[in-house]
């Protein structure tokens, strides 16, 4: 069967939760029964990553206006499109703002998967019609979609008491690289970092991301370590313009957006990961600290408080004097790796999950 993805931004070394999830599971999913193909905004394509196939996955590179409302949904459009010329059995796509196209895909005659990465009409930075958009997109996406995969018993629970009318929702939870422990130090060095002597922060520089709070605790606390925010921002903003001030005036350390073994690097040789966000659906970045065996911090919201960690990692979200206290008592403990069971993150679990789904509408 024929799998055309679209709702990403795409693969490979895009920015982005749900392009991360792309990049490592599309791969796994490939064989001589499932061809699946990437459809990228042309926009976004790093240097050195113009190709038309990764890992066996076929990339299909489709141009897009660049700007923060209506892209991805213009560009979804014009996916399904392509992917009901090509003849594509499903088409599948990511993120509750793509799925207001679900039912023109369905027009068409093709068979919908949607994946719910979370209520996105949380996030800080949309507005009120935005935030219609999304909450359209999740109604019409639960419901006129064929399967339905979330990524948290969170998200399934919002699901299931909104449309109770869709039986076909699997959670399916994101996965973690489970090679990621890296010995190097090669990009510390470059960085004038030394092992257990920085805390880090991963990320988009948006709001929900939460790394303004986090960088007042910082100054705040006054602690020796160093502070480090790997991450970019997709669209230069206001909010974005003044995190780099911040960061400057506080002597934090920028990466700009890292993959692969500089990030972790980053992951297996800091103190603590700090994730101080206001929104999430189930975040790698925490799952990629985990599995590096990090100690972490993270804020108090159902999409971390699933994950189960021990009470001390959690902080009251949103709340500066919460994080300061928590950031403190972290840092003056003792620096150890922490065993976590990572078992059902395990991508290649996943990917068996998701060719479930799909085998389950031929």
């Amino acid at each position: 069967m024929k799998i055309v993805v679209t709702g990403t931004r795409g693969i490979p070394g895009i920015q982005g939760g749900v392009e991360s999830h792309c990049e490592e599971l599309y791969p796994l999913l490939v064989d001589e029964n499932h061809q699946v193909v990437v459809v990228r905004r042309k926009e976004y394509i790093s240097k050195g990553y113009e190709t038309t196939e990764y890992r066996g996955v076929k990339i299909k590179d489709i141009s897009c206006l660049r700007t923060k409302h209506f892209e991805a949904v213009i560009h979804t459009i014009l996916a399904v499109l392509y992917a009901r010329f090509t003849n594509a059995d499903i088409v599948h796509i990511h993120a509750i703002g793509p799925s207001i196209i679900v039912p023109f895909a369905r027009l068409l005659g093709l068979k919908v998967v949607t994946t719910h990465h979370g209520p996105d009409y949380d996030r800080q930075k949309w507005g009120k019609f935005s935030k219609w958009i999304l909450r359209l997109g999740e109604k019409w996406g639960a419901k006129y979609s064929n399967r339905v995969i979330v990524i948290s018993k969170h998200i399934k629970n919002i699901i299931n008491t909104k449309y109770p009318s869709q039986k076909q929702v699997h959670l399916i939870h994101n996965g973690v690289n489970l090679s990621c422990t890296s010995n190097s130090a090669d990009y510390l060095k470059e960085l004038g970092l030394e092992k257990g002597s920085y805390i880090l922060a991963v990320g988009r520089f948006v709001e929900e991301k939460g790394f303004d709070l986090l960088i007042d605790a910082y100054k705040n606390i006054g602690c020796k370590e160093k502070l480090v925010i790997a991450g970019g921002a997709d669209h230069e903003s206001k909010y974005s313009l003044k995190l780099k001030e911040m960061a400057k005036e506080n002597g934090v350390i920028l990466t700009g957006f890292i993959q692969k073994d500089k990030l972790s690097q980053l992951y297996s040789n800091t103190k603590l990961f700090v994730l101080p966000s206001y929104h999430e659906g189930l975040p790698i970045a925490l799952l990629e600290a985990m599995n590096s065996k990090s100690d972490v911090l993270v804020s108090d919201i159902p999409a971390n408080a699933e994950v189960g960690l021990d009470k001390d990692c959690y902080f009251e979200c949103g709340n500066l004097k919460s994080l300061e206290k928590q950031l403190t008592l972290k840092l003056a403990s003792e620096s150890n790796e922490v065993e976590y069971d990572m078992s059902k993150y395990n991508w290649s679990y996943i990917a068996q999950q998701v060719k479930d789904v799909y085998d389950s509408l031929v």
